[in-house]
């Protein structure tokens, strides 16, 4: 993969460090400039694309980028500085979820939070995206979707894995258990991003990581930029073993209905087969994760069980505002994805925001 377009001032001048064109000492000074301008960072394309691209350098990374950016002092101080602010920003709008009172004398602090997860991520009665696809959406929305998840998708459980390490006990062995299943229990061909690639190709769509970058939207790119920055930050550890147990216990009913649209378009088990495996292993899943993972966590650290909840609440909250963005453009009968690139290298859209 390489660099993408810029789409501000912030890109410009992160890709010039990146290209060598600019010392990148000066960068973290030049960013926190900026962001005293921006009113939402979470919907800020120019913000969520520099917060992108300086992740991924601890990823696979850029073809047109060294790999000893990674650890530039000046580059990691300008991605702290936008993920404080995001983070600040997710703080205030995630609203906090209480913790039940415990229903008996024997219910401890893990079967607390467990309880407190399951309640918060119950499905809803309203719309969603699972429910539009499998009912009404064209063969070119499902395309676009699968554009949009293409960022996560190619890279499954990448962001939670960083969390590994960092803990310990009944939580630690939780976590591997899940993650040893999402990475195709030893087979490559059973990854679930290799499954998901293959959906992808099953559509005539590009496979390889990052290349619908360009076409997606702000709120989508938070999603992922969210994940990371979570799973970057040992501090933040309770927020992924959160993130993860939401993200996983609002994983199968959707996946199942998600593969019904598809068959009803007319796709088969080679297109099928990704959403079909998450409807079995996420329904096992989402027990592990939230009993395991983020109650053994609560139970060896109680001091992490706000971000426990913190992390599954802003999960549901930015997943939200991504089906919000995807339906809405929908149901008025436009795309959800960005117009192509300009010669300038910025959306057609976002210039125009930019001016007015």
């Amino acid at each position: 993969m390489n660099l993408p377009h810029s789409r501000g001032v912030i890109g410009d001048a992160l890709f010039q460090c990146l290209r060598l064109e600019r010392d990148p000492a000066e960068l973290a000074d030049f960013v926190e400039a900026r962001l005293v301008l921006v009113d939402d960072v979470i919907a800020d394309d120019d913000l969520q694309l520099a917060l992108y691209v300086l992740q991924e350098l601890h990823y696979s990374g850029f073809d047109d980028v060294a790999d000893g950016a990674e650890w530039d002092p000046g580059l990691i101080r300008a991605r702290r500085m936008i993920e404080d602010r995001f983070e600040e920003e997710l703080r205030r709008a995630v609203p906090a979820v209480p913790l039940p009172e415990p229903a008996d004398d024997r219910e401890g602090l893990a079967d607390r939070v467990a309880r407190a997860l399951f309640a918060l991520t119950a499905p809803g009665p309203g719309p969603s995206v699972a429910r539009f696809v499998a009912k009404k959406a064209t063969e070119e929305q499902v395309r676009e979707l699968l554009m949009h998840r293409s960022l996560y998708q190619l890279k499954e459980s990448d962001p939670h894995t960083w969390a590994i390490p960092r803990l310990s006990g009944r939580a630690k062995a939780a976590l591997v258990e899940i993650q040893t299943d999402e990475y195709g229990n030893g087979r490559p061909e059973r990854m679930h991003s290799a499954l998901f690639a293959r959906t992808l190709r099953g559509l005539g769509l590009d496979d390889g990581v990052g290349q619908y970058l360009d076409r997606l939207p702000a709120i989508t790119i938070a999603s992922l930029t969210m994940m990371s920055m979570f799973g970057l930050q040992r501090r933040l550890r309770g927020a992924t073993a959160g993130h993860l147990a939401a993200f996983e216990m609002t994983s199968s009913i959707p996946s199942r209905l998600m593969g019904d649209g598809f068959r009803r378009l007319g796709f088969g088990d080679d297109v099928t087969l990704y959403f079909d495996e998450h409807v079995e292993a996420d329904a096992v899943h989402e027990q592990i994760a939230g009993r395991d993972l983020a109650g053994g966590l609560a139970e060896a650290e109680p001091a992490l069980v706000p971000d426990i909840l913190f992390g599954a609440a802003a999960c549901l909250y930015v997943d939200e505002l991504v089906g919000e963005h995807i339906l809405g453009a929908w149901t008025e009968g436009r795309s959800a994805l960005l117009p192509e690139p300009s010669a300038a290298g910025i959306a057609p859209q976002i210039l125009a925001a930019a001016d007015a």
